[in-house]
């Protein structure tokens, strides 16, 4: 994909990709000269060290609190989407074609534990044994496409069980560390195969944003799934789960939704930009912190939110908190490491 905001990459899913994925699956990260620049996409923790992935398969990890950061080993140059990890060892990587990846050695070097030419086999012959026609056809064009979808974010619940979510209503998961893997499509009530873009776990409590409007919750640890209705019909990009009944989504034109009470109603927080939010996490006190394409870092303040106070910004594509209320924000110009940051009055 040669465009540089994860939104636009987000938005060509609806159809195929122009360039041939599958040699990137057998081919190396592209080497840079400066890892802490490029594209990134993803962030998370693995112990004390950080480590991030983007554009290329470039996955790199710092030690020293985001100020030095160093390239990993890894075996694709697809570009990789989303980072979890159990501990400080174990964790995964989503990425385009289809790939998941692992590492357990905090983020170091990684091994490909899936991609996309198995996915289309597994559905294709999931589709078979469940006799449905129309999964069957899908399933069909999947391997006649090749590997070009992508998957887009993924929940690590422990060193062995993963579950990831992609393009076209892709959802796998496994449980003994990514040597197999289930089908869990069919499972989602997305007779559209939307594209599922971020999914978030607490306790036994996962749910799925996506596409259109969809959003998806489960509350028996994935075994079943149930579709929540949400006033606006817009694609939802990101969401997080303060706790088991708070639940926050965002996405197109900068549409922020609060439930509290497991989604059975749904509040719109306003917003003081229309550009649209692309990822989120949650601080260590239970608030949480948006970022947008436009170069915001948003944070919530009763009914409405406020934009952060930081230095003029890219457009945005990843955020984690850090200790002390510092952020780590990523964009297509790669990491910034904003320090303690307080909120500009909405003027709205």
């Amino acid at each position: 994909m040669k465009r540089r905001t994860l939104l636009l990459s987000l938005a060509t899913c609806g159809s195929a990709w122009s360039a041939p994925v599958s040699p990137a699956l057998d081919r190396r990260a592209v080497t840079v000269r400066a890892p802490s620049r490029a594209v990134l996409l993803g962030a998370a923790l693995a112990g004390e060290r950080f480590v991030a992935v983007g554009e290329r398969g470039l996955a790199v990890v710092s030690d020293d609190c985001c100020r030095t950061w160093r390239q990993a080993q890894v075996p694709v140059s697809v570009s990789l989407t989303a980072v979890a990890f159990a501990d400080e060892r174990h964790g995964y990587a989503t990425g385009h074609g289809g790939t998941v990846l692992r590492t357990t050695d905090g983020g170091l070097t990684w091994a490909r534990q899936l991609d996309g030419r198995a996915i289309a086999t597994m559905m294709q012959e999931s589709a078979m044994r469940g006799g449905d026609a129309a999964q069957r056809k899908a399933a069909d064009r999947m391997v006649a496409d090749g590997p070009d979808k992508p998957l887009l974010d993924l929940v690590v619940s422990s060193p062995s069980e993963v579950f990831v979510v992609g393009a076209f209503g892709m959802a796998l998961a496994t449980a003994d560390g990514g040597n197999t893997w289930a089908v869990r499509s069919g499972l989602l009530d997305n007779p559209k195969d939307l594209h599922l873009y971020a999914v978030r776990r607490r306790a036994q409590v996962i749910a799925i944003a996506g596409e259109q409007g969809l959003f998806l919750r489960s509350d028996d640890g994935g075994h079943s799934f149930r579709k929540l209705t949400l006033p606006y019909q817009g694609s939802f990009f990101t969401l997080e789960l303060p706790s088991e009944r708070d639940i926050i989504t965002a996405g197109m034109r900068g549409n922020v939704w609060r439930s509290a009470d497991a989604g059975s109603s749904w509040q719109q927080l306003s917003s003081p930009s229309p550009a649209a939010i692309i990822a989120s996490t949650l601080r260590q006190d239970g608030s949480f912190v948006l970022a947008s394409q436009a170069g915001q870092l948003l944070s919530s303040t009763g009914a409405s939110l406020e934009v952060l106070k930081t230095p003029s910004l890219p457009p945005l594509t990843g955020v984690l908190p850090l200790p002390g209320k510092a952020l780590l924000a990523l964009s297509v110009e790669g990491v910034h490491l904003l320090p303690p940051v307080v909120a500009l009055k909405n003027t709205n």
